[in-house]
């Protein structure tokens, strides 16, 4: 794409001759005759250089004119590389220029191979600029994600994950929005960089976006960027989600807590493909593929108005389940020999790397429920990697459960009171602590959504947990 240059000057003759020399070296250019046109045209378009005379009609010398319009575009512009030019040229106007925010200075008549070089290197300086901003930023959001799965590896043994497997190499080639549903653990940031790597866009980044994480306050500033003094703690411009993922693909993870009031400017972005950062007039366009993922159910909270019926439709042009580990038993030892691979704790162990998992051991993670899905699994197996003591990984190294459940509910014999594991029948008390334990679990720790499935109140339930 051609680089788009904006020309200041009131001399019609000089706006000719630049833009016949910028035009023959492949520039796209656009002209302005007054500061007020060009401040007007800089807060609506992007401009990869400006160049702008010093002097204007009202005062020819002194150079005024132009330092006062440097000032004002630098109040809107913090980044584009403004180049002057004077027939009035001394030592003093150049520094003054300089310390109003201009890049660079040229003494008119011009040498025109000088011109030319000049604008080439401040728009090659301006872009890496912004190249190591997004790359700063990209390392603190990797910095971040301590919790990240495998990057793009599908284990597909089980029938339930081969039928998952083929329709996202379907649709990975194409740019439709893909809402990945599932249990929490399940893997769904695995599967969101799996489509990324397998799509046509894998050669720019993929950028991941906890919604949870994001307040309603920051939400635009996080979202879409800032420019530097849109609010009090704005003290650089700084680039949103949306444009670091330019032309790849953005992962809106947890979308479900997007906070409502929010969801209308995100529904905007994704069908305008348009959007202003906070405190800047400027609309910049974006090419994005958009996955989304939840566990929760958004046909609901669209019922209950936590959730627009237009962003759904929006995001869910294609809607993948991604099963839960129970019911996917083929893949469980093949994933936990993945994990045992790639673990990081060679370091702290005794023994080399040649560590197996016994049949016993084997057994028991195929019939273990999983509540807690591939994370816990992940988890489990790190830590019987430690644990192990003669490198193979037995029963009592896993630290499951000796009598496994058939899914994340105590069973109904363990309810009405039948002898534990050590022969003994459980309290009433321990009962009550076993049933709360796996009501948390299953709720992924809300308390709120475990007492009323428990139909007790609030109150009641805070009172039993202290019990």
């Amino acid at each position: 794409m051609s680089k788009k240059i904006l020309l200041v000057d009131d001399d019609v003759d000089i706006l000719s001759a630049l833009k016949m020399l910028l035009y023959s070296e492949g520039y796209e250019v656009s002209l302005k005759q007054t500061p007020a046109f060009a401040l007007a045209s800089i807060a609506k378009e992007s401009f990869d250089l400006i160049l702008m005379d010093l002097n204007y009609s009202l005062d020819t010398t002194s150079g005024e004119e132009g330092l006062a319009l440097i000032e004002a575009i630098r109040k809107i512009d913090d980044d584009t590389p403004i180049v002057v030019m004077t027939g009035w040229g001394n030592i003093e106007v150049a520094v003054s220029t300089m310390q109003n925010g201009a890049n660079d200075f040229i003494q008119k008549p011009w040498d025109n191979d000088r011109l030319i070089a000049i604008i080439k290197n401040q728009i090659k300086f301006a872009e890496g600029q912004k190249q190591t901003q997004k790359l700063q930023q990209q390392n603190q959001l990797l910095q971040q994600q301590v919790n990240q799965e495998q990057s793009g590896v599908i284990i597909e043994k089980s029938d339930a994950m081969k039928k998952v497997k083929a329709l996202i190499d379907k649709v990975a080639k194409s740019d439709a929005s893909i809402l990945l549903t599932g249990e929490n653990g399940t893997g769904k940031s695995m599967f969101a960089r799996y489509i990324h790597n397998v799509s046509t866009r894998n050669n720019s980044d993929l950028v991941s976006v906890n919604m949870g994480a994001v307040t309603e306050t920051l939400f635009e500033s996080e979202m879409f960027g800032h420019v530097k003094g849109a609010f009090t703690d704005a003290k650089s411009t700084r680039i949103g989600r949306f444009e670091m993922a330019d032309k790849g693909t953005l992962f809106l993870d947890e979308i479900a807590n997007t906070p409502f009031s929010q969801q209308g400017k995100l529904l905007r972005v994704l069908e305008d493909s348009e959007f202003e950062k906070v405190g800047a007039n400027k609309t910049q366009s974006v090419n994005i593929r958009l996955i989304s993922a939840t566990n929760a159910n958004l046909e609901a909270d669209v019922d209950n108005v936590h959730f627009r019926k237009d962003l759904l439709y929006r995001i869910n042009t294609i809607t993948i389940e991604i099963p839960s580990l129970r019911n996917r038993l083929d893949d469980i030892v093949p994933l936990a020999h993945f994990f045992l691979k790639r673990s990081k704790n060679n370091a702290i162990t005794n023994h080399d790397n040649k560590i197996i998992i016994s049949k016993e051991a084997q057994r028991a993670l195929k019939n273990y429920p999983w509540p807690g899905n591939i994370r816990e699994l992940s988890h489990v197996i790190e830590r019987a990697k430690i644990l192990c003591q003669q490198s193979i990984i037995e029963l009592a190294d896993l630290g499951l459960p000796t009598v496994a459940r058939s899914s994340c509910e105590p069973t109904t014999s363990e309810v009405s009171g039948n002898i534990d594991t050590k022969g003994e029948l459980p309290t009433l008390a321990s009962l009550e602590l076993d049933i709360i334990d796996h009501r948390l679990k299953h709720f992924n720790g809300n308390a709120i959504k475990a007492a009323k499935s428990l139909g007790l109140s609030r109150s009641a339930f805070y009172r039993r947990i202290d019990k």
